[in-house]
């Protein structure tokens, strides 16, 4: 399938790239031989946009965010966030970043607060403007009730919104999000996109894997659907949508859902909520 790439004529030549990767390769050797994971990935995300990857379990989403968030080294090709190369500075990277997880990286025995302000102060502020960030970002996320609560007692919802503030104290650049909602209840998942759309409001690059696609569909202005370690359609929700009714001629409008199925061939497993999500 041609990808669609309605989305890179239009952006000003003077603006350096909130993501950008050329030619992403990652390769594991383990006693079966060597494995692609990641073969060629080209991405270019603007500075101020909710930016949507897409993908079935195995198909290069989680180890594409690890080699942007220098978790994981490049085995091949390029890639700058913030305008910093990756392999060549990737302490530079990870100063104008915020990661937030699958699994939220929370200490049970601390309060919210206590969490936040620590956080804070590993990144090197006072303790009296990480009180006073901490306090800002728990105001943010709509946790200041609870802010003085061990963080044992929250539920699903308020973990990950503490994740996002914890992820958010040294006012990155750019804030990756890997698959933010999963396991959350309807309710709880709709909070986090609020909380997405408030944070982005502010000026933050948000880099959103998912495998739910009236999220991406509701939260990104432009995304890429990955598999099997390539990018195999990338564009606006919109556009991908349009293309694909132009292409089959059909009478009503189709879903994102109907777009991953045609070029990636996976089906859907179950609904959770309003929410579809696919699975290898």
């Amino acid at each position: 399938m041609t990808p669609s790439t309605d989305s890179f004529a239009s952006e000003p030549t003077n603006s350096v790239p909130a993501i950008s990767a050329r030619g992403l390769v990652k390769t594991f050797t383990g006693r079966s031989g060597t494995v692609e994971a990641v073969r060629g990935v080209d991405l270019t995300v603007r500075q101020g946009e909710v930016f949507g990857f897409l993908g079935p379990n195995g198909a290069g989403k989680s180890t594409t965010v690890r080699m942007l968030t220098t978790l994981t080294g490049i085995t091949g090709g390029t890639a700058t966030v913030a305008g910093i190369d990756v392999a060549k500075d990737p302490d530079g990277v990870r100063h104008r970043i915020g990661v937030a997880l699958q699994e939220a990286g929370l200490d049970m025995r601390q309060t919210g607060r206590e969490l936040v302000v620590l956080q804070a102060r590993l990144f090197g502020l006072s303790r009296a403007d990480a009180s006073k960030r901490a306090e800002e970002l728990l105001e943010l996320v709509e946790l200041t009730d609870a802010a003085d609560r061990l963080i044992k007692g929250y539920s699903g919802g308020m973990k990950r919104r503490l994740d996002l503030a914890s992820a958010l104290v040294h006012r990155p650049d750019v804030l990756f999000l890997d698959e933010p909602t999963t396991g959350l209840d309807p309710a709880s998942r709709l909070v986090v996109w609020d909380e997405v759309r408030r944070i982005n409001a502010k000026g933050t690059t948000v880099f959103l894997t998912t495998q739910y696609l009236e999220e991406a569909d509701q939260l990104c202005e432009r995304l890429a659907i990955i598999d099997d370690g390539k990018i195999v359609t990338e564009g606006t929700p919109a556009s991908l949508k349009a293309d694909l009714k132009a292409r089959r001629g059909l009478e009503s409008d189709p879903t994102l859902d109907d777009v991953f199925l045609d070029v990636t061939g996976r089906q859907r497993e179950r609904r959770a909520g309003e929410v579809s999500e696919v699975a290898s």
